[in-house]
């Protein structure tokens, strides 16, 4: 399946991602500002409200009528069918620690489908991108998944929820996952996570209750790179060759 504007969706999203993500790096060596949101562990910096601003006005600057849907408050309806989903600092608790894993992230929806995706991570100076048909990229080269087919061999990442409870029980879903993959990471946030699967740093990548700004963008660059992805309460991301047996495990595991 294609979309006649994807290409063109995809070539703003990568400049916009990639303006705004070399910007952010200069502000944090400038000193910031923070907060926590739904709970203490929880971090917004006045980068990230800055970072959607800026989005927001470089995508209305192109695509007025466009729709927008933002981490940090930004929300327009449009009358395009067209909607913008960012995450302005996507892993920010790392980006608050200086420490890598964190990027821009800009995903694009036709009437609820992802058919363009720019995820900028600022650090390695890399920028992954995809449009629905056309394949996924790192730095302009095709990427693609790993060629894993053994569970026992995977390397497998994760993320965890900010709620203490939730935190809990992921924590005990591991006794049981553990000794089923090679190892398990985990890096920063779920745009990289989702990266690192298309590129194949990582074999698969599973997270429970992701919200539409970590997985829009990640999820359409991963699956364009030949992995299977699903979305929903678990977010799986994986090379087709552990596919069933990975979703056979963390269905036992996870509760």
């Amino acid at each position: 399946m294609s979309h006649p504007e994807s290409a063109a969706l995809r070539k703003l999203a990568e400049e916009i991602t990639l303006e705004v993500g070399t910007e952010i790096l200069e502000r944090r060596a400038a000193g910031f500002a923070w907060e926590t949101k739904s709970t203490s562990t929880d971090v917004v910096t006045e980068i990230d409200t800055w970072s959607e601003k800026r989005i927001v006005e470089r995508i209305t600057e192109a695509r007025p009528d466009d729709g927008l849907l933002g981490e940090e408050g930004a929300s327009q309806p449009g009358t395009t069918g067209i909607t913008w989903v960012i995450d302005p600092v996507d892993g920010t608790t790392n980006f608050l620690y200086d420490l890598v894993g964190y990027s821009v992230s800009i995903g694009v929806e036709a009437n609820g489908e992802a058919i363009a995706a720019a995820v900028y991570d600022p650090l390695r100076a890399e920028l992954f991108s995809a449009a629905i048909g056309q394949g996924a990229t790192k730095n302009g080269e095709p990427i693609s998944v790993s060629g894993q087919e053994s569970l026992a061999h995977c390397l497998l990442a994760t993320g965890f929820s900010y709620d203490p409870d939730v935190r809990r029980d992921q924590a005990m879903s591991l006794v049981e996952i553990l000794p089923n993959v090679r190892d398990i990471r985990r890096f920063g946030g779920a745009a990289l996570d989702f990266c690192s699967v298309a590129s194949g740093r990582v074999d698969a990548y599973f997270e429970l209750d992701i919200k539409p700004w970590d997985g829009s963008a990640g999820a359409l660059i991963a699956s364009e790179a030949g992995a299977v992805v699903t979305l929903g309460d678990m977010a799986i991301a994986c090379a087709p060759g552990i596919s069933t047996e990975l979703r056979a495990l963390l269905d036992r595991a996870v509760t």
